[in-house]
């Protein structure tokens, strides 16, 4: 049950969302929201056998205190895809933490894919992000986070503050993945090779579903990011594709992902991937 407000402080917000397969379609079956956490409508670009979804968060950052949670569940057959309008901004905290947790419940052959544009992490943000994914038998997730620690075009490290990311896939209610770290802000660990190697700009892509393979790795392991200097690597454990990027332009780790999403999609979903016109703007 929905039961949060609107401080003069904080905001606390929290966006329910449930889609269902009927017929050849994905429905948007129930919404319910507090605070400033929204979805306008269902929108369907591919035909209506695939949901899109924009989350909006009207306030456009998250401040120290504010609390933002969205629960997701993709009902048996259902395919939804949620991303976002734009980047996401973790402002600066004056000594509250801010969270943001995602819960998200997959059915039985459902897909969901989790598609967020960037978040920046502002420099002295205090923040906890928490993503749990459930997944019930050939269900299929892919997600990826996009993390830009500092504003660096502004000259801006992220010299102060701390940052935390917990991450757990499970599939019948056994883990394929699990995840927990800590980023403190001026920290060696940033600067570390054990670390972000002096990087600004770290992105995780995740992949499950019935069809990984090594072939799939292979084709993954042939799109090279067009950012000099970058890292990167990718990981197929038994139940779960990982790949990983560090540089310092949000733009080409998205476009690498991108290019691992063109793969991946058609393999575990049957779709062919067709870039959000959001995303374009």
């Amino acid at each position: 049950m929905l039961a949060s407000i609107e401080t003069k402080e904080r905001w606390l917000a929290r966006l329910e969302l449930e889609f269902e397969r009927r017929g050849d379609a994905t429905i948007l079956v129930r919404r319910a929201h507090i605070g400033p956490l929204r979805v306008q409508k269902a929108l369907y670009p591919e035909g209506q056998e695939i949901c899109h979804a924009l989350l909006l968060h009207p306030p456009a950052g998250i401040a120290g205190g504010d609390e933002l949670e969205i629960a997701a569940a993709v009902k048996e057959g259902a395919h939804v895809l949620l991303t976002t309008p734009g980047a996401g901004k973790w402002y600066r905290s004056a000594g509250s933490r801010a969270s943001q947790r995602l819960d998200f419940e997959v059915g039985t052959g459902g897909v969901l894919e989790w598609l967020p544009q960037e978040s920046i992490v502002f420099d002295g943000a205090l923040a906890d992000m928490q993503m749990h994914v459930s997944l019930a038998e050939k269900a299929c997730f892919i997600g990826w986070e996009i993390l830009c620690l500092g504003r660096r075009a502004s000259g801006e490290r992220f010299s102060s503050g701390e940052m935390r990311v917990s991450t757990r896939i499970e599939r019948d209610g056994k883990p394929v993945w699990l995840e927990r770290g800590m980023l403190e802000g001026g920290s060696g660990l940033l600067q570390s090779p054990a670390g972000l190697a002096g990087y600004s700009v770290g992105a995780t892509l995740w992949a499950t579903g019935t069809g990984l393979a090594p072939e799939l790795l292979a084709d993954c392991r042939k799109q090279i990011p067009a950012e000099e200097g970058a890292l990167h690597g990718l990981t197929l454990l038994p139940d779960v594709l990982v790949a990983r990027y560090l540089g310092h332009s949000s733009e080409a780790a998205k476009d690498w992902m991108i290019a691992l999403w063109q793969i991946l999609r058609p393999a575990l979903a049957g779709r062919e991937a067709l870039i959000p016109r959001i995303w374009n703007t």
